[in-house]
């Protein structure tokens, strides 16, 4: 039996990378998913990967920084699979990486609306449409460890991924009384082909070979590694499922240790 037995998930930002890992986890779990993201062919491709689990996938490209889009997204999901049991708000934008002094408003108000103002939307219309009256659900947000200490040329990124946070708590306390709960997965870097990227573009730019830049990467990790996205995944799973039935408003780290709390 699954963790995940016939609950409806929405995942955003689904074409790839985490937002493609948690479909295929939950889907083995047995969701039902709903592939949201700007680009089909993208969401087609993960939707091949579910059904070829025996899974259900249904996808419906989507602007969340667009509020129709939204507000079509949620009523789509409710019209075809009658309700919305969680929400994965993992879709972001990373921005352009500027100095303060350099920074343009396109860039920070493009983040903000990505990075806050999508998860807010989501989160109004799966409230509104199917889990208020339903008394029931589970909101997953997803942050950064760039939002606990900030980030050089990162102030768009790092403010936004803060203010989700804030959000997480604030949503956990106003839907609460309905039995709905709402948490956020804190990542550091993610071991993905984007991650594989970034170290070598600093290394050529350092002019040193990549495996000095994972070492230095990695060195203040507890584990001294980055966490795959299938550990992330998990995590996200057990915020998703009832085994967390006890657990809101929190944000948890999943870092492989190098931001340490409580």
């Amino acid at each position: 039996m699954g963790r995940l037995d016939d609950k409806v998930v929405i995942v955003t930002g689904a074409g790839e990378g985490l937002g493609r890992t948690m479909a295929e986890l939950f889907s083995r779990e047995g969701a039902k998913l709903v592939l949201a993201g700007r680009r089909r062919e993208l969401l087609d491709e993960t939707r091949a990967l579910v059904e070829a689990g025996g899974g259900v996938a249904l996808v419906v490209p989507t602007d969340i920084t667009d509020e129709a889009a939204v507000v079509d997204l949620v009523g789509t999901t409710v019209g075809e699979l009658g309700a919305v049991d969680v929400l994965c708000n993992n879709a972001s934008q990373p921005g352009t990486d500027l100095y303060l002094w350099e920074q343009t408003l396109d860039n920070w108000n493009g983040c903000i609306a990505a990075v806050v103002t999508g998860p807010m939307l989501c989160t109004r219309e799966v409230l509104r449409q199917s889990m208020l009256e339903r008394r029931s659900g589970s909101i997953v947000n997803f942050s950064s460890t760039a939002s606990i200490d900030g980030f050089a040329r990162k102030s768009h990124y790092t403010v936004a991924k803060s203010g989700l946070r804030l959000l997480t708590k604030t949503t956990a306390h106003e839907v609460g009384p309905f039995g709905i709960r709402c948490n956020c997965i804190v990542p550091g870097a993610i071991e993905t082909g984007l991650l594989h990227r970034y170290w070598n573009r600093v290394a050529d730019e350092r002019g040193v070979s990549v495996d000095i830049v994972r070492e230095e990467s990695t060195a203040a990790a507890a584990l001294r590694k980055v966490a795959s996205p299938d550990e992330v995944a998990q995590a996200a799973l057990f915020l998703a499922s009832d085994e967390s039935s006890a657990i809101t408003g929190q944000s948890i780290i999943v870092d492989a240790g190098q931001h340490m709390y409580g």
